[in-house]
C-alpha cells in the first residue's frame, strides 16, 4: 500500500457510504460544493512524487550523514547530553506520550500534569524561587517574557521603559530581547549592568529591571547581589538566566536577590538538535503567579475529595484577556519538560550533584593545562566553561580541535571557548589537550568556585526525586504517569482547530538519528549541510503548497509564527515610510493569541464583527478599514474561519485591506482543509503561518513541541525577522518529522488528505444535526474540515463541561469547548480516523443526548446523573456503596466497545476553582495521596 493509504483512514467503500451520508454523489461534488469556486487551486501542486517509507527513511538517513557530527563544545547555553535509555524510549519514543493533547481536560491527563508538577518543582528548587512555569519555548524567548513580565509587575500606571541587558549574556539571548522590544517601545541598554547609573532616572528613562547571565557567556561566575539590592531600591526587577546544572554548584539565584529566574533544561537528558525543541522555564515568587507567562500545574481535588491536578489561573489567559494578555503564549514544550523532570527524577539530586561535580572536574583540569600551557582565562572562577583570551597561536586552536573532533566557540574578539558536559570522559579530555595544547591533561587544581558562591542549601528533598534509581522502578514509575493519559493510542482526539491526525512511526524514527540530534545550533555551517538541504526544501515545498515566495522555518510555536508575520508587515510598512501605520483589524471570532500577538509586534487591535452565520461582516471590515485607512497595517484572518466555514468573501475581504494601505496575515491553524485544494497566496493573503504541529503531522506531545514557520509574499521576503527565537532554525530536530509527511504524502496524497478530512467533518455532522445542531454551514449547506454542534439548548440539563466529561466514560477525549462560540462544541475528525471510530464516537454523542433526554423526560434524577457525575472512576464503580439511582453498568459501560478496551479516568472531576484559590504549584506530599 502506498503510504497515503495508510494515513488516510476510511477506504474506497467507507468513502461512499459516507457521502451517502452527506447527500452527494461523489467526493470531487463535496469538495465543489464546499470550497469557493473563486478560490479553488486548480493545479496539481509542484511537489516531489510520493516516496514509499523504506525510500523515505533512506533519503533521510542520506541527509543525515551530509551532518558533521562533532564534540561540540560550543556552548551559549548547549549542551551534549546523555538520554537515560529508559526516557528515550519511553518517554520521546512512546507514542503515550507523544500524540496526547494538552492538558485541557484535566481527569484524562493526570500522568503528563503530575510530570510537569516535578518540572517545576526541580526548577523552583533549583533556582531557589517558590515558583515555575512548564513551560516556554527556549532561553532567549524566556529572557523576553521575562522582560515584559517586570516592565509589568510595576504595575499599570508606571512609565519606566529602559530595561539593561549584560553584555555578557549569550549573543542569542541580546538578539532576542532586541527583537522583542523595538515594537513594545522599550529601550534596551546592552553593557556592563554594573557601571550604570540608576539615580536620577525619571519617566520614561527609569529601569524596570535588568537581565543578567549566571554563570555568564564566558564561563564567569558573577555576583549580583549588589546589583540586586540597587536595581530594588529603584523600584526594578533582576532577571537572571541561569543553567540548572550549575545550580546544582552554584548559590541559587533565589538566594541572592534574583526577582526573575529564566534559563533552558535542555542539557538534562533532552538532544541538542540543532537548537529545539528544549523546555525553557520562567521562575518567580509565588506573589507574581498571575503575571506569569505560559502554563502553570496546580494541585486541587477531584469531586471526593481527592488530590488533582490541573493547569491554572493563565491556563487560557490569552483567549480570555485577548489584546490584553500577559503573553500570547499557546504552545509549550511539554514533551521536553517530561523529559527534562524524568532526568531529574532519575538521577534525583545526589546524582545531578556528582554529574555536576564531574563537568566541573574536566573543566578544572583543561583550564589548569591551558594555564600550565602558557594560555590566559577569562575567568579564574568558573563551573563548565574555560575560555581562553590570550595564549600561543590561539586563533589555531579552533582548527586544532576539529580536526581531533571537537567544536570550540570562537568569540568576536578572538577569545576561544570551551564548554564542557556530562558527555566528556577522561579520554575525550586527553584527546582535545593533546590536540590544543600538545600535553595530557594536568590534575584538576581545585574547586574553582569560590566559597561564597557554593551552594549550601539542599534541592529536590521530595520523595519522588529519590525513589526511582533502578531502572526497573524508573520503567514503572514512567508506565503509571503514561497510563493516566488519554491518547491517539487509545482513541480519536476530535479537537476542532487543533488537528490531531496521525503522527505516523516512520515520520519519528529519525529524530533520534545521531546526524539530527546531536548537532549544536551554532556549529560551523560546513558541519551542517544535512540540516540546510533539509530546510531549503521543505521551505520551498511549504511555499509552493501556500502559494507564497519563500519560508522562514525559525518560529517555534504557532504564537511565535503569528508574531513573526506580524514583524514582517510592520517591517514593510516601516521599509516605506509608513512607521505610522499601526492599526491590526482581527475579526471577533478570531484565536485569542492573534490580538495577543498584535500586541506584542507594537499594534493596536481593533475589532472587526462577525455576522449571524459566523463569518466576517464585509460591511463593518470596510467600514474600519476606511476609518482606519491612514493607519491601517494589517488584518489577522483564519482560514478557513473559526466556526469551520470557507467564507466565499475571503478575496474581497484581502481586496478591501489592501486597497486601505493595510496587509493580510493569514492564521493557518486551519490549513488542513486547503492543502491541495486552495492556496492562501493565491487568493490574496500576504503572509501566513503554519501550525506544523497541526497539518504536518509534528505530534502535540501533550502540549508542544510545536513549529508554526511562517510563508511570505514575494514583496515581503527582504523583511522576515530572523531572531525571533534562540536557534537559526528554531526547532529544527523536529522538521524531519513533516518532511517525512510530504514526501510520503507526495501532492496527490496531500490533496486527497484535505479531501477527506473535509469528508469525515461532513460526515460527522450529518450523523450529529438530528441530536446537536450544526451551527454554521457553508452557502451549499457543508462544513469545512470541523463543526461546531450546538448544546446551547439543554444548558439548564446538561453543560458542555457535562458532555466533555461524560465523554471521558465512553474513551473519548471532549472536543473543543465552548470556543469559538460559548456553550458549543468543536468537533475536528482529521483525515486519519477510520469509519468505525468516527461512528464509534458519533455514537457517543448520540448516546449521551439519549442520557439528556432521560433527564428532559423526567426518567433520570436532574440532580444525580451520569452527566453532572461524569467522569467516573474505577474507584467509585467498585465501591463498596453505590449511593446512585443509576447502575455502575450506565456509569461506566455505557457503549458496547467499552467491554475490552476500557479508559479509566485517574481522577474525579476536578474542582478548578478550589484549586485557583488554594494555589499550590510543588509535589504535594506523599501523605496527600493517602
Amino acid at each position: 500500500m502506498d503510504f497515503s493509504d495508510r494515513h488516510i483512514g476510511p477506504d474506497a467503500a467507507e468513502q461512499d457510504k459516507m457521502l451517502v451520508a452527506v447527500n452527494v454523489d461523489s467526493l470531487d461534488q463535496l469538495i465543489s460544493e464546499t470550497v469557493p469556486s473563486n478560490i479553488a487551486f486548480d493545479g496539481r501542486l509542484e511537489l516531489p512524487e510520493a516516496l514509499s517509507e523504506a525510500e523515505l527513511l533512506t533519503d533521510l538517513r542520506e541527509l543525515a550523514e551530509q551532518n558533521q557530527v562533532l564534540r561540540s563544545l560550543i556552548g551559549q547555553g548547549y549542551y551534549d547530553t546523555l538520554t537515560p535509555s529508559v526516557i528515550l524510549r519511553n518517554v520521546l519514543e512512546d507514542p503515550g506520550w507523544y500524540t496526547a493533547y494538552t492538558p485541557y481536560q484535566a481527569e484524562i491527563a493526570q500522568g503528563r500534569l503530575e510530570a510537569l508538577l516535578n518540572f517545576q518543582t526541580m526548577v523552583a528548587d533549583l533556582t531557589g524561587m517558590e515558583l515555575s512555569n512548564a513551560s516556554l519555548l527556549d532561553e532567549g524567548t524566556a529572557a523576553a517574557e521575562a522582560m515584559t513580565m517586570a516592565r509589568r509587575l510595576l504595575g499599570r500606571k508606571a512609565t519606566a521603559s529602559t530595561f539593561l541587558v549584560s553584555d555578557r549574556c549569550h549573543p542569542q539571548t541580546i538578539d532576542v530581547l532586541r527583537t522583542r522590544a523595538e515594537p513594545l517601545d522599550i529601550t534596551l541598554i546592552v553593557g556592563d549592568v554594573d557601571s550604570i547609573d540608576l539615580a536620577g532616572r525619571e519617566g520614561t528613562d527609569a529601569v524596570f529591571g535588568a537581565l543578567v547571565q549566571y554563570p555568564d557567556t564566558t564561563g564567569a561566575i558573577g555576583d549580583y547581589a549588589a546589583l540586586a539590592e540597587r536595581l530594588h531600591d529603584a523600584d526594578a526587577k533582576l532577571v537572571a538566566a541561569t543553567d540548572l546544572l550549575a545550580c546544582t554548584y552554584l548559590t541559587p539565584p533565589g538566594e541572592w536577590g534574583a526577582d526573575i529566574v529564566v534559563g533552558s533544561s535542555q542539557r538534562f537528558g533532552v538532544p541538542l538538535g540543532a537548537g529545539g525543541p528544549h523546555a525553557a522555564f520562567l521562575a518567580t515568587a509565588e506573589a507574581n503567579a498571575r503575571s506569569l507567562p505560559g502554563r502553570l500545574i496546580s494541585v486541587s481535588k477531584d469531586r471526593h475529595g481527592a488530590p488533582a491536578l490541573r493547569m491554572a489561573l493563565q491556563t487560557r489567559e490569552q483567549h480570555i484577556r485577548r489584546d490584553s494578555a500577559t503573553s500570547n503564549i499557546c504552545t509549550a514544550q511539554v514533551l521536553l519538560a517530561v523529559m527534562a523532570s524524568m532526568y531529574g527524577v532519575y538521577h534525583g539530586p545526589d546524582g545531578l550533584r556528582a554529574i555536576a561535580d564531574d563537568v566541573h572536574s574536566t573543566a578544572d583540569s583543561f583550564a589548569t593545562t591551558a594555564t600550565e600551557a602558557g594560555y590566559s582565562l577569562a575567568s579564574e572562577t568558573l563551573f563548565d566553561t574555560v575560555t581562553l583570551t590570550d595564549g600561543p597561536d590561539l586563533a589555531g586552536l579552533v582548527g586544532r580541535a576539529v580536526d581531533a573532533g571537537f567544536n570550540l566557540r570562537s568569540y568576536d574578539d578572538g577569545a576561544v571557548g570551551v564548554a564542557f558536559d556530562e558527555t566528556i570522559t577522561s579520554k575525550d579530555l586527553a584527546v582535545l589537550t593533546q590536540a590544543l595544547f600538545d600535553r595530557t591533561p594536568e590534575a584538576p587544581g581545585g574547586n574553582r568556585v569560590a566559597s561564597a558562591a557554593s551552594r549550601t542549601s539542599d534541592f529536590m528533598t521530595h520523595p519522588t526525586f529519590n525513589s526511582y534509581r533502578s531502572e526497573t522502578e524508573m520503567l514503572r514509575y514512567i508506565t503509571s504517569l503514561r497510563n493516566k493519559d488519554l491518547s491517539l493510542a487509545h482513541s480519536m482526539i476530535p479537537l476542532g482547530s487543533c488537528t490531531m491526525k496521525l503522527n505516523a512511526t516512520t515520520e519519528m524514527i529519525p529524530i533520534s538519528w545521531e546526524g539530527f540530534a546531536r548537532i549544536h545550533p551554532f556549529a560551523p555551517n560546513d558541519q551542517l549541510g544535512g540540516y540546510a538541504e533539509l530546510v531549503d526544501r521543505l521551505g520551498r515545498w511549504l511555499a509552493e503548497i501556500t502559494g507564497f515566495a519563500a519560508t522562514s522555518l525559525q518560529p517555534n510555536a504557532g504564537s511565535q509564527g503569528e508574531y513573526a508575520g506580524l514583524l514582517t508587515i510592520r517591517e514593510y510598512h516601516r521599509s516605506r515610510g509608513d512607521e505610522h501605520r499601526h492599526v491590526c483589524l482581527i475579526p471577533n471570532s478570531a484565536h485569542g493569541t492573534n490580538p495577543a500577538s498584535a500586541v506584542m509586534a507594537g499594534m493596536t487591535v481593533v475589532v472587526v464583527a462577525t455576522d449571524d452565520d459566523g463569518n466576517i461582516d464585509v460591511a463593518d471590515l470596510e467600514a474600519k478599514a476606511v476609518e482606519h485607512a491612514a493607519d491601517l497595517a494589517a488584518l489577522m484572518v483564519t482560514y478557513p474561519s473559526t466556526h469551520g466555514v470557507f467564507e466565499e468573501s475571503i478575496e474581497s475581504v484581502c481586496s478591501i485591506v489592501h486597497d486601505n494601505g493595510g496587509q493580510v496575515y493569514l492564521d493557518g491553524a486551519n490549513m488542513n482543509a486547503q492543502v491541495g485544494l486552495s492556496r492562501p497566496g493565491d487568493f490574496g493573503a500576504d503572509v501566513c503561518h503554519l501550525n506544523l504541529h497541526k497539518t504536518f503531522c509534528i505530534p502535540h506531545g501533550g502540549g508542544g513541541p510545536g513549529v508554526g514557520p511562517i510563508c511570505v509574499a514575494e514583496h515581503l521576503v527582504e523583511h522576515v525577522p530572523t531572531t525571533v527565537s534562540a536557534a537559526p532554525w528554531g526547532s529544527a530536530a523536529i522538521l524531519p518529522i513533516s518532511y517525512a509527511y510530504i514526501a510520503m504524502m507526495g501532492p496527490d496524497g496531500l490533496t486527497h488528505a484535505s479531501r477527506m478530512a473535509i469528508l469525515n467533518a461532513n460526515y460527522m455532522a450529518a450523523r450529529l444535526d438530528p441530536h446537536f445542531p450544526v451551527l454554521y454551514r457553508g452557502s451549499q449547506g457543508h462544513v469545512a474540515h470541523e463543526c461546531i454542534l450546538d448544546i446551547r439548548d439543554y444548558k439548564e440539563i446538561a453543560t458542555a463541561e457535562d458532555i466533555a466529561k461524560r465523554l471521558i466514560d465512553y474513551g473519548f477525549h471532549a472536543p473543543t469547548m465552548s470556543w469559538p462560540v460559548a456553550g458549543t462544541l468543536m468537533i475536528e475528525p482529521t483525515e486519519s480516523e477510520s469509519l468505525a471510530e468516527l461512528d464509534r464516537f458519533c455514537d457517543a454523542l448520540i448516546s449521551i443526548r439519549d442520557e439528556i433526554r432521560a433527564i428532559e423526560g423526567g426518567t433520570a434524577d436532574a440532580d444525580d446523573n451520569v452527566l453532572v457525575n461524569a467522569p467516573h472512576t474505577v474507584a467509585e464503580v467498585s465501591a463498596d456503596e453505590w449511593p446512585h439511582p443509576y447502575s455502575r453498568s450506565e456509569a461506566a459501560y455505557p457503549a458496547p466497545w467499552l467491554t475490552g478496551t476500557k479508559f479509566w479516568p485517574a481522577v474525579a472531576r476536578v474542582d478548578n476553582g478550589y484549586g485557583d484559590r488554594n494555589l499550590q504549584c510543588s509535589c504535594p506530599p506523599m501523605s496527600a495521596y493517602e
